[in-house]
């Protein structure tokens, strides 16, 4: 059963009524209105909250700003994601949100300075897949191609063609930095957990995770602005990452 994961955002800038506090984003609003399940069970979010912690001084958490989504679209995903996103290396917050006639989408949002407190506002999304069912797994967040700015890795349909695409926040846009690659994959229909990460070797940053029938553990890197892989002898499963994070290979 997926819980409600909090991230911390120690990267915000905290407002005289946070200062003392760590803020957070979490999905809210658990709903069974987009039946599809791909995760284990029927249960999605209608909202996206970011919230402050009480500190050390025991007061109780609060809500600082919301993002709630109409009846027409969920977050069908595990966690928020937090990362330094854009050439202005701000603290953004991926997702998967979902439409219930057009699939999944990858989607950023950000927090800006409103009166005294953060408001949340969607910065940019990758086009909707186009079918109701239609999922995307994030698969890690890095610089990929080595200018600086982080990038964001994902599989589309990873239960079907599994495409591998990487984006890269410019502006409000996701634009693709490569031509996307099928034969990918990072999730099996009912887990509540993602099968990809990130390793640095020897200078070089790879993306790890399986084939598309999970045969292979595979590395796989930006060289000349395309994707290249190889098999690596790690079983493709999360100890099987671990162990090919140690660059042992």
């Amino acid at each position: 059963m997926r819980f409600l994961a909090t991230i911390l955002l120690a990267a915000l800038v905290a407002t005289p009524a946070t200062a003392c506090c760590w803020p957070y984003v979490v999905y809210a609003d658990a709903t069974d209105r987009y039946a599809h399940g791909v995760l284990g069970d029927a249960i999605e979010y209608g909202s996206l909250q970011l919230r402050s912690s009480g500190g050390s001084n025991g007061a109780s958490d609060s809500l600082v700003d919301q993002i709630v989504l109409p009846q027409n679209r969920v977050f069908e995903d595990i966690e928020p994601r937090t990362a330094r996103l854009g050439e202005d290396q701000l603290t953004r917050y991926v997702v998967v949100e979902s439409s219930q006639t057009a699939g999944a989408q990858l989607a950023v949002y950000g927090g800006f300075e409103k009166d005294n407190g953060w408001s949340l506002h969607k910065i940019a999304a990758t086009p909707h897949i186009g079918q109701r069912n239609r999922w995307l797994a994030p698969a890690a967040i890095a610089d990929f191609d080595g200018d600086g700015v982080n990038d964001i890795a994902y599989v589309e349909t990873p239960h079907l063609a599994g495409i591998l695409k990487i984006v890269t926040l410019r502006g409000n846009e996701l634009v693709p930095i490569t031509e996307p690659q099928p034969g990918f994959s990072n999730h099996r229909i009912g887990q509540d957990f993602i099968t990809s990460d990130v390793r640095t070797c020897n200078g070089m940053t790879e993306l790890l995770l399986p084939d598309l029938r999970w045969t292979s553990l595979m590395a796989t890197r930006l060289e000349n602005g395309k994707i290249t892989a190889y098999s690596l002898s790690y079983p493709p499963s999360q100890a099987g990452i671990e162990a090919a994070k140690r660059c042992e290979d």
